[in-house]
């Protein structure tokens, strides 16, 4: 294990003394076993006493060193603070970990004060579960518990959080009204009493005094521990206050955290790590999660520009947009674990698909890459005015999740932590890329990262469109449900076919004849008894709608007319309990119960109890069902596969005898999706995440819009400025959208650079009331074949010039204007209002668009 647990006060003393000293502590070999291990091998760093060496220096940024550059960057460190800065020498821009001018900052106060000048946040739990945090500012380098090593083309940062000075722990949780008023405010001064009664509220029907921990931070802390001091407060006093009132107490070792950070240069870009092997903390207290830079590129108050955030398809929230009264912005990367927080399927918030964000002025920009623990972090973002007079966007990373169970007797009832058994497994590494004012925009931003991808493998290789063909048009059909039949009285399950395999030729003959080409179809519902199927590590095709020989023919039908054939298969969510053991193959909760997700209800907006359920599948199986899944699959002749959960969700197993986190579940997934890729060679999947872009050829259900959450101000098509050209994709299936105008839906999928969508089925509409499948109430074709060839006919005209092309940039023109442009000089503007507007030389039509450039 590379993080460390330190269970003994003696080795974190030795530790805190190695530090201090200048020396480094080595956790490679560290354990959570033994706090010995933590301070087993000591590789000096600096000398006691001896300062980095400066390389070089710059007047703009008083107090700082230069430690390393190159053509194209800067380094510096303050070495009192541990701030940095980086200097962008081409455009001469100077990017701060925290804002130069926080002094002066009258908004903030207090902690939150502290805050801007630190550059790691730990935010940890108690024994009782209980959150509590340390800053590197408050807790690290205003007590020169910071030490530094110099790296080829860094530095490396080691701080020591807290001391082995009192804490909060040493305050009573619960004082009866008599102790307090009369053995505590009775011996002090006014400010005695004032340090107190800020810290502690009255809870008159029980007659007591109960602390309040959000208002014991920083200097506010330390006024009420002198206080109680000055009272002649005891340990005794504490055990016989905690006693009174039922509350357990263990004194536990000093409060110490040790965290590394790494800062280097790589060409034109800062990588950040924080590695696993420099986290340290006391067993009595786990690391919740750690935040990294926080203030890096804060815009002041007075200061033009945006916040990239990962929302959907993307937002931008705009420097200073005054929106005090909304929550801040905090989005878990790839969606939650649903092994976490079982949330209802369908929930209305977009899922943050790409690891990244970043600031926008008209300047200059940068792009945060998350690049490792990506799996577990989480992006968070918010605007001046609140706690501070600055505007932020930073990463955070899960270390050690926590869950509560309660018991129950007939007396009581108590809640008990339960915390994740061991730390998270990675490294968190950020990488920091600058652009100069020619590329400061989100379209700028995405250039940068698409180059990114493709140099690191994270895109497939560019593919030219094929003007024949015009673009893809994703079609979905539903093949069999299951359904509750009745005998005698007696129920039972049987499979209800919706769209056979004949009348799916049917359906795409009639699609053919309307002139709509390069069909790519999910066929789903077709196995193992219809769209909740068993689990797939076998596979029987369901007789009802063909069976085996069925879908060979209609394989061989389909391969010959020059459409793409993708059965669908879901892996990750197990919604058919036969064959499936939830016991030993379900993710485990934080609670040890198997992971169960029900659906929504789209009516109520809640969980949907009475709906079939599904288990999280753990990601310790995926590898046995996918090699039994593809061995099944080879014998049906297939050329290509549709994966419904692989890209859009991931998951851990907290099962602490086989436990995977979140970033080995990734790794797993990896896996699986190469190992489907090369025998299939196609792969279409639903979602969009990072991680399976390079192993797919198209993309359903990919975010077209974002969450719209009330702090953010633009939505923006940061996603497909990202993956067009490498990887086609679609939004959800229009006929089961929110979409109420068909003419709104064609403009989107022109901007966006998109194909059309439906889902369909060959049996009346109403065969799927009152059953699971009542969300596909408008999925007949008959009600919808005509619109669609209308849809795409018009669409691929537009869009089929730009297939296999990058968009270079996207902009708005004016109020419900839009423009986007594409490698080569082609362009569209689209006007979504509902009277013509003249802009960029063009009169555009109301709910239209023209189409511009050299090459059309």
């Amino acid at each position: 294990m590379k993080y460390a647990a330190a269970k003994k006060i003696t080795g974190i003393l030795l530790v805190s003394s190695l530090l201090l000293s200048g020396c480094q502590f080595s956790p490679s070999t560290a354990t959570r076993e033994t706090a010995a291990d933590v301070s087993q091998v000591e590789t000096p760093s600096l000398p006691p006493g001896e300062k980095l060496k400066s390389a070089f220096s710059d007047t703009r940024i008083p107090g700082m060193i230069g430690i390393a550059r190159n053509d194209a960057l800067q380094l510096f460190i303050n070495e009192e603070t541990a701030e940095i800065a980086i200097v962008h020498s081409q455009s001469g821009q100077i990017w701060r970990s925290n804002p130069a001018d926080r002094e002066k900052d009258g908004a903030a106060a207090g902690i939150n004060k502290d805050l801007l000048s630190s550059q790691s946040r730990l935010s940890f739990f108690n024994s009782s579960g209980q959150s509590s945090m340390v800053n590197s500012y408050t807790d690290s380098t205003r007590h020169k518990q910071v030490s530094y090593e110099a790296l080829p083309s860094g530095v490396r940062v080691h701080y020591q959080f807290g001391s082995t000075e009192r804490s909060i722990e040493d305050l009573p949780v619960k004082i009866s009204k008599e102790r307090f008023e009369q053995n505590l405010l009775a011996k002090l001064d006014k400010s005695g009493e004032r340090a107190l009664k800020v810290g502690y509220a009255e809870d008159k029907d029980e007659g007591v005094y109960v602390r309040i921990d959000k208002a014991m931070q920083g200097l506010q802390l330390t006024r009420a521990l002198k206080a109680f001091e000055d009272a002649g407060y005891t340990e005794e006093d504490l055990a016989k206050d905690h006693a009174e009132h039922g509350i357990e107490h263990e004194r536990s070792g000093p409060r110490l955290f040790m965290l590394t950070m790494e800062y280097e240069l790589d060409g034109d870009q800062l990588r950040v790590r924080v590695p696993a092997s420099g986290i340290h903390f006391p067993e009595e207290y786990p690391i919740n999660t750690i935040s990294v830079l926080e203030y890096f590129g804060a815009g002041g108050s007075k200061e033009e520009g945006a916040m990239l955030v990962p929302d959907g398809s993307g937002a931008l929230i705009h420097f200073n947009n005054g929106k005090l009264q909304y929550p801040s912005y905090q989005q878990d990367i790839y969606g939650p674990d649903l092994t976490m927080k079982v949330r209802e399927a369908g929930s209305n918030e977009s899922k943050a698909r790409l690891p990244v964000f970043g600031v926008i002025r008209p300047e200059g920009a940068f792009l945060g890459i998350i690049e490792e623990g990506d799996a577990v972090a989480v992006v968070n973002a918010d605007i001046s005015g609140k706690l501070n007079s600055y505007n932020n966007v930073y990463p955070s990373f899960y270390v050690v999740n926590k869950s509560d169970i309660t018991l129950q007797s007939s007396d009581m009832v108590r809640t008990l932590p339960k915390f994740q058994n061991k730390p998270t497994s990675s490294d968190f590494v950020v990488r920091y890329a600058f652009v100069g004012a020619e590329q400061a925009s989100y379209s700028g931003l995405a250039s940068v990262y698409r180059e990114y991808l493709q140099q690191t493998g994270g895109l497939p290789e560019l593919k030219a469109g094929n003007e024949q063909t015009g673009i893809p048009f994703y079609l979905k059909l539903f093949g069999g449900m299951a359904t509750r039949q009745h005998m005698l009285g007696i129920p039972y399950n049987s499979t209800e076919a919706l769209t056979t395999f004949e009348e799916g030729k049917a359906i795409l003959s009639k699609l053919s004849e309307k002139n709509v080409s390069n069909i790519q179809l999910r066929y789903a519902g077709w196995f193992n008894d219809g769209l909740h199927h068993r689990l797939p590590d076998s596979i029987k095709v369901d007789g009802v709608i063909g069976g085996k020989k069925g879908m060979k023919e209609f394989s061989a039908y389909t391969s010959e007319a020059g459409i793409g054939f993708y059965p669908d298969v879901a892996v990750l969510n197990v919604q058919s309990k036969k064959g499936f053991r939830p016991s030993s193959e379900a993710s485990r909760t934080l609670t040890q119960e198997p992971a169960i997700l029900y659906p929504m209800d789209p009516a109520l907006e809640r969980r949907a109890k009475d709906l079939t359920a599904s288990y999280v599948l753990s990601p310790n199986e995926i590898t046995d069902v996918t090699t039994g899944m593809l061995k099944d699959m080879k014998a049906l002749q297939v050329e290509g596969i549709s994966l419904k959960d692989m890209a859009e969700q991931l998951n851990s197993d907290m099962n602490p005898k086989k436990l995977l986190d979140r970033t080995q579940a990734l790794d797993t997934i990896r896996q699986a999706l190469d190992q489907i890729k090369q025998q299939t060679g196609s792969i279409v999947a639903e979602g969009g995440n990072a991680y399976a872009l390079p192993y797919v050829t198209g993309l359903t259900d990919a975010p077209m819009s974002s969450s719209r959450f009330k702090l953010e101000d633009e939505e923006i098509p940061f996603f497909q400025l990202v993956v067009h050209g490498s990887v086609a994709y679609t939004g959800s299936p229009y006929n089961l959208s929110t979409y109420t105008n068909a003419r709104q839906y064609v403009l989107k999928l022109i901007e966006y650079g998109a194909s059309p969508y439906f889902a369909w089925f060959n049996a009346p509409n109403h065969v799927v009331k009152e059953t699971d499948y009542n969300n596909l109430y408008a999925a007949n074709y008959e009600q919808w074949i005509d619109l669609a060839s209308d849809i795409y006919n018009e669409v691929s005209q537009v869009n089929q010039p730009f297939t296999g092309k990058p968009m270079i940039s996207h902009e708005t023109l004016a109020e419900g204007v839009f423009r986007t442009m594409y490698e080569g000089g082609g362009y569209v503007i689209v006007n979504y209002n509902d009277a013509p507007v003249n802009v960029e030389n063009h009169t555009v039509e109301a709910l239209s668009y023209v189409t511009g450039g050299e090459q059309l």
